[in-house]
C-alpha cells in the first residue's frame, strides 16, 4: 500500500507547487498514465482496474489476456490512452467509490495533487470530481458556502452549488446555468437582507441603494446587465466564455459573502477557525 507520508513530507521538505490552470477539456496522457501508478500503489491489480474501465468504457474485457503483467495491465492501458478526455474522469469517480476509506483517502490526494502541480482544473471533493479554479476563486466560493451556511441560507447556499455543478459539467460545462444559478444566488442573499422578497436583483440595487456601498453597488447593477444578457437572453453569437464566467461566480459569491456575514453578525475571529476568511 502506498504510504501515508514519503520521507519529504515528514521532513517538511515537501510543498505542492500550484501550476496556472491549463486543461480543462482535456485528459492529458501524463494523468491517465498516473492514474493506474496511483491504483497499483494501493496493492491493487490491472485485473482490478480493468473490471472498471470496461464497465466505464461499456466494452468487454479480452478474454485472451490472463497475466496481471504484461498482458492485461497493456489492456488497461489501452483503455486509459485512448478513451475521450472525460471518461477518464469518470474512470477516477468509479475507482474512489470501489475504494476503502483509507485507500479512497490515498488515492484522492494524489490525483488532487496532480491536478495541481499539472495545472489541471479539476479537484475531487466528496468523492466527485468538479471545477477547480485559481486560488481567489477557490477562496471565494468555500468562504461564501461556510457563511451561507452559518446565516442559514440554504436557497441561496444551493443555488452557489448548483453554479458549481454546471461549471463541473462533462464534457461541456453549463455556462450560462452557471451564471443564472450565481445571480439567483445573490438574488437571494440580497431579498433577504433588503426584506424585499420579490423584486429582482436590479430593482433591488435601484430600490435600496445603500445595501451594498457605492461604487460596489454599480457593479452589482452591472453584473445584473451582463448575466440578463449572456445568461438569460443570449443572443447569437454572443455565447460567454468560461473565464468571464467563472469571473461572475467568483465576483456573486463575494457579494454574497459580504452581504451573508451582516445578515449572520458574522465577524472574522467569532465564528470558526474552519471559515477562510
Amino acid at each position: 500500500m502506498m504510504n501515508k507520508e514519503t520521507f519529504s513530507k515528514r521532513q517538511g521538505l515537501f510543498s505542492i507547487e500550484e501550476k496556472e490552470i491549463t486543461v480543462r477539456e482535456d485528459a492529458p496522457i501524463g494523468l491517465r498514465g498516473f492514474l493506474r501508478m496511483a491504483f497499483y500503489g494501493l496493492n491493487k491489480k490491472p485485473s482490478d482496474l480493468r473490471a472498471i474501465t470496461t464497465r466505464v468504457l461499456k466494452i468487454p474485457p479480452d478474454n485472451n489476456n490472463w497475466s496481471e503483467y504484461p498482458n492485461i495491465d497493456d489492456e488497461v492501458g489501452q483503455h486509459l490512452d485512448y478513451c475521450e478526455w472525460y471518461l477518464v474522469y469518470d474512470i477516477i469517480e468509479t475507482i474512489i467509490q470501489k475504494l476503502n476509506p483509507q485507500d479512497k483517502a490515498t488515492f484522492t490526494n494524489e490525483i488532487n495533487e496532480y491536478f495541481i502541480t499539472n495545472g489541471i482544473g479539476w479537484k475531487i471533493v466528496n468523492d466527485q470530481i468538479e471545477t477547480r479554479g485559481d486560488d481567489v476563486f477557490e477562496i471565494a466560493v468555500k468562504t461564501v458556502e461556510a457563511v451561507l451556511e452559518i446565516a442559514e441560507l440554504q436557497t441561496a447556499k444551493i443555488e452557489i452549488r448548483e453554479a458549481l455543478n454546471d461549471l463541473s459539467r462533462r464534457p461541456t460545462p453549463d455556462l450560462t446555468g452557471a451564471i443564472q444559478h450565481s445571480l439567483a444566488c445573490l438574488e437571494c442573499v440580497t431579498r433577504e437582507f433588503t426584506g424585499d422578497k420579490k423584486s429582482t436583483l436590479g430593482d433591488l440595487m435601484k430600490k435600496f441603494p445603500g445595501a451594498i456601498p457605492p461604487p460596489l453597488d454599480q457593479a452589482v447593477t452591472k453584473i445584473w446587465g451582463f448575466t440578463s444578457e449572456q445568461g438569460r437572453h443570449l443572443r447569437e453569437g454572443k455565447a460567454p466564455e468560461y473565464l468571464e464566467v467563472e469571473l461572475v461566480v467568483e465576483v456573486t459569491s463575494a457579494i454574497s459573502t459580504y452581504l451573508g456575514k451582516k445578515l449572520g453578525g458574522i465577524t472574522p475571529k467569532t465564528e470558526t477557525d474552519d471559515l477562510p476568511f
